[in-house]
């Protein structure tokens, strides 16, 4: 640190959430220095050359990301081999451009068009687009991957932005967390920085400041704040927090392998929400009660559309690790923040209230049969449901049992081992909420993020409305009992997933709606356990 700075207070946006304090480290945006240009034909050579090695580049790092990071990774190296998506590069060399300025321009004309959508998705896709840019520019510059900048210890990495496979080469253990100036909370930084424990905050209203380098800081990214140069009463709350939160983890080591019991008694099943199957590599399926909610939207990156073997080969390894407990497999979620290419409708006013989930798999019946005759070929091998998402009336769902009875029959006819799922839905569209009784089901599961959304006409990833987006709100809660009493009048499960079920500050009022079933992002079993140990009563009116 060049100079003694006062403590300085940003705020943004919650990514990932934690609490760390560490060293502060700026990393500025890298600097390709000067090139020499050649002949349009040399030229066109450098820019393909480039391309190559980028390719091989990305293809290491996949390698080596696991699979949440190998997707993500995915999607820059399919533009990599996208004739028309570097026709423009190629059109701006046969014009006399230098190869850099070429790519350079053509690049950052699709990060300006990406980011002047309405759509989440597209603006959180720019940072891929920037990611690939550079990449490709080192490889024109001759300039290597660069080294991780120079990391203390517990580092606190203030920057610009993040691009994923920024994150990538730096995450590791000197890596505690991390503020960004651009990024957002649905962003591929984002989803890897949570599945990798890393606290995010994005969108911090901070500039680059040299002199903050190498500053002591408190990152808490719960509240969306960065503390540089905190006070002695800043720091001694975080210390005296990051103690209880020890403790806190010391309890919940004990409990995790165990069954959730309230103190007063009430169980409660606690299963684990899976984007990444890599994930199940450290995770003892002792730990928790199944998969409650598998998000197949990995196998669809890039546009690419797997088939019946390769969904069947996923579908049994998770249920080969869960060894006998129940698996809930979501079928494909496309649409609103996850568009897929060639099949989500582009240019859509409003996509969240568009086209997706169901709505999708319903107008494209030919990719839908494939997913359910590979999931009910998986159903032959162990517990395993299939959940609909995005359901908002009841014929939805009779639509979807015909499309589940012709695969079956499919495979029967074709002497294909299979057997029936059970058929369940999301409940997140409040329409559906308000009607559940109505629905032919054989389980429910309230998705907490879109409900909340909906219900509150507030997006979780917009800073100026993020407070109104609040699960608190009694319209909320009122939402979700309504929800459990028409399951149980029905006879049927319920569940809930999403942000609401991980955060323990939450638990006492989702038991006191009368659930019992809760399916939560897989580092926060123990926090979750721990809180359900912790309430002392029998959790609420349904006992």
């Amino acid at each position: 640190m060049a100079e003694a700075v006062s403590e300085r207070v940003f705020t943004g946006l919650s990514a990932a959430k934690g609490l760390v304090i560490g060293t502060l480290v700026i990393e500025a945006a890298a600097h390709q220095g000067g090139r020499q240009a050649g002949s349009s034909p040399e030229e066109r050579k450098a820019l393909e050359d480039a391309i190559v090695l980028a390719g091989r580049e990305l293809e290491a790092l996949a390698a080596k990301a696991g699979d949440l990071g190998a997707e993500i990774l995915e999607f820059q190296s399919a533009l990599l081999e996208d004739e028309d998506f570097l026709a423009l590069s190629f059109a701006k060399i046969e014009a006399g451009g230098p190869a850099h300025e070429a790519w350079a321009t053509a690049l950052d004309g699709e990060v300006a068009e990406y980011r002047a959508g309405d759509d989440d998705y597209f603006k959180a896709r720019a940072e891929d687009l920037l990611d690939l840019k550079d990449r490709v520019l080192r490889s024109l510059f001759g300039t290597q991957t660069e080294a991780p900048a120079q990391m203390e210890k517990d580092t606190v990495l203030l920057a610009e932005d993040l691009t994923p496979s920024r994150f990538l080469e730096l995450q590791g253990p000197s890596l505690r967390g991390a503020a960004i100036l651009g990024g957002s909370p649905t962003g591929h930084v984002a989803i890897l920085a949570r599945a990798h424990g890393v606290p995010l905050v994005v969108g911090l209203n901070a500039r680059l400041d040299s002199a903050l380098h190498g500053a002591p800081a408190v990152l808490d990214a719960k509240a969306g704040k960065l503390i540089v140069a905190p006070g002695q009463d800043a720091l001694a709350a975080a210390k005296d927090r990051l103690d209880a939160l020890a403790t806190d983890r010391r309890a919940w080591e004990d409990l995790i392998a165990r069954p959730a019991v309230t103190g007063g008694g009430t169980a409660v099943q606690v299963s684990i929400n899976l984007d990444d199957p890599a994930l199940l590599d450290s995770l003892p399926p002792e730990h928790c009660d199944g998969i409650g909610l598998t998000r197949t939207e990995f196998l669809f990156s890039g546009g690419h559309l797997p088939g019946e073997d390769a969904q069947f080969g996923v579908y049994k390894r998770l249920l080969d690790w869960a060894a006998g407990r129940p698996v809930t497999i979501r079928t494909l979620d496309a649409g609103g923040d996850k568009p897929i290419p060639g099949v989500t409708p582009v240019g859509e006013t409003n996509p969240f209230l568009g086209v997706r989930g169901l709505r999708l798999s319903l107008r494209h019946p030919e990719i839908f049969a494939v997913q359910l005759r590979a999931l009910a070929r998986a159903a032959a091998l162990g517990p395993l449901k299939v959940m609909v998402p995005m359901v908002t009336v009841p014929d939805e769902m009779a639509r979807v049992r015909v499309l589940l009875d012709r695969a079956l029959a499919d495979l029967a006819a074709a002497g294909i081992a299979h057997a029936r799922p059970a058929l369940g839905m999301m409940i997140e569209v409040p329409a559906a909420a308000l009607n559940a009784g109505s629905f032919a089901a054989d389980f429910f599961s309230i998705g907490s993020n879109d409900l909340v959304q909906y219900l509150t006409a507030s997006a979780r990833d917009n800073p100026a409305v993020a407070s109104l987006a609040d699960a608190r709100n009694p319209a909320v809660l009122e939402t979700i009992r309504r929800c459990v009493d028409a399951a149980r009048a029905k006879g049927i499960e319920i569940s809930l997933c999403g942000d609401m079920a991980s955060d323990p500050d939450l638990l006492p009022l989702l038991l006191d709606c009368g659930l019992r079933s809760l399916s939560v992002a897989p580092a926060q079993l123990g926090p979750v356990k721990l809180a359900i140990h912790r309430q002392l009563g029998t959790g609420g009116r349904h006992g």
